[in-house]
């Protein structure tokens, strides 16, 4: 059932609109002020606003700016008896569906919130059926398959999720499974990367802030768990969250509430949290990094993703996925590939997982000579591969020789001509130099 509410001072009209409505079997919600609707837009969600523009306490425009910055889905419609030119710009610049001026015709009303609804729909159909061809988990591996039929019995619950594995496995596509296979579907799923922002950013864009908080908080801002009410939240790399937001986080996944940076106001939350690390978090444990609590708050469920060298056999369905992915790439239309040069892709490692082989196929399109992928066309570092074992490996040898070999690669595609091989790299002729001297490349 759609739920709408309705935001009126005046005490007949309210009850005329609620009525008129309520024939049409929504649900309804009634409130006399602005201050009052905010508080109730906070609360709950709604998928169809109608709000006076003068009103006590706080008018529509604010109330409009409130549901928008809750849900930018729930369709609000503005009426007024002072309606100008002016207002309706305002008000249609800050999100409004509709804006209608008084005396208000019922009739014109219902057919209106009719329409909007089923606007609405038509998008969330749409939404759907791009959520059922979003990036799908792509293999035949019995470690895949047996992850997937894992994901269907977790994602109807409400436990906390711990997606562990390398950098690059699919940790992000497990957690978009898990969401959108669950009962929280229908509403948001929020992702963060706790590696990507400060320290000093990360506690306002996880719990959001009050206005004035700090120097820069010239607005009242809602984080991250706010806007991800009743749906789910992501949070990746969760081994570089500090101690003192660990704390806060403990908080949330106990009580279901926090506040807000510079706030007093205990807000309430109805959150599923998934979380990802490459790390080993008992590790980070025993060395004072990640707090034992919230651990075992997390380690409810676990999911490890296998690295893509413990999966060889999905290498294939992977490569046929990315050459249709970026097909656009090529010189030619690419028609497939050649036994051999699927042979040689599955004889590589891959230390950056499926993301780099993602890379090495916009790679192999953008040089393919033809319109069939041969042996000639795989990149040097793969054609070259010497099996070993990444995990005795340390990051730099990784990237030491994961460097070497595209420079190999370019200069072999340039015919040794250095100063546009330095043009592809992106990087001086003698920085070019510098790391053929230092990798001993002639």
């Amino acid at each position: 059932m759609y739920e709408i509410l309705i935001v009126e001072d005046n005490d007949e009209l309210r009850n005329i609109l609620k009525e008129s409505l309520d024939e049409n079997d929504y649900s309804v919600f009634i409130c006399e002020n602005g201050e009052d609707a905010i508080n109730l837009i906070n609360e709950r969600y709604f998928d169809v606003i109608i709000t006076d523009l003068k009103l006590p306490e706080k008018d529509g425009l604010e109330v409009l700016a409130a549901a928008k910055q809750k849900n930018p889905n729930t369709e609000v419609i503005v009426i007024t008896a002072y309606g100008t030119i002016d207002k309706a710009v305002t008000a249609i610049k800050k999100g409004a569906s509709e804006f209608l001026t008084k005396p208000l015709s019922l009739e014109y009303l219902k057919m209106l919130v009719s329409k909007v609804i089923s606007n609405r729909k038509i998008r969330d159909e749409n939404i759907y059926l791009k959520n059922l061809t979003r990036g799908k988990i792509i293999g035949i591996s019995d470690k895949i398959k047996e992850i997937l039929q894992f994901v269907e019995k977790v994602a109807d619950t409400d436990a906390t999720v711990l997606i562990t594995g390398e950098s690059g496995t699919g940790k992000e596509l497990i957690a978009e499974e898990i969401h959108y296979k669950s009962a929280r579907k229908d509403f948001p799923l929020i992702k963060v990367n706790c590696a990507a922002l400060a320290p000093g950013v990360l506690e306002s864009e996880l719990f959001g802030h009050e206005k004035g908080a700090f120097t820069d908080a010239l607005y009242l801002k809602r984080g991250r768990f706010e806007l991800a009410d009743k749906g789910t939240i992501f949070l990746d790399e969760i081994a570089e969250l500090p101690l003192n937001l660990q704390v806060k986080l403990l908080r949330v996944l106990q009580d279901k509430s926090f506040e807000r940076v510079g706030g007093e106001k205990n807000i309430k939350v109805d959150v599923r949290l998934i979380v990802a690390t490459n790390r080993d978090l008992k590790q980070e444990v025993k060395e004072g990094r990640f707090r034992e609590d919230l651990y075992y708050r997390f380690n409810v469920v676990e999911i490890n993703m296998p690295a893509l060298r413990e999966r060889k056999e999905d290498i294939p369905l992977l490569v046929d996925y990315f050459l249709k992915k970026y097909a656009d790439l090529a010189k030619f239309k690419v028609r497939g590939i050649s036994k051999e040069a699927i042979e040689k892709l599955m004889s590589y490692d891959y230390p950056g997982n499926i993301r780099e082989l993602e890379n090495i196929i916009q790679r192999i399109l953008v040089t393919a000579k033809s319109e069939v992928i041969n042996v000639d066309d795989i990149p040097y570092e793969i054609t070259n591969f010497i099996e070993k074992d990444y995990k005795k490996a340390g990051l730099v040898q990784r990237v030491n020789e994961y460097e070497k070999n595209i420079i190999i690669s370019v200069l072999n595609q340039t015919k040794g001509n250095k100063v546009e091989a330095a043009k592809i790299l992106k990087i001086t002729r003698p920085t070019l130099l510098a790391k053929m001297k230092k990798y001993k490349i002639k």
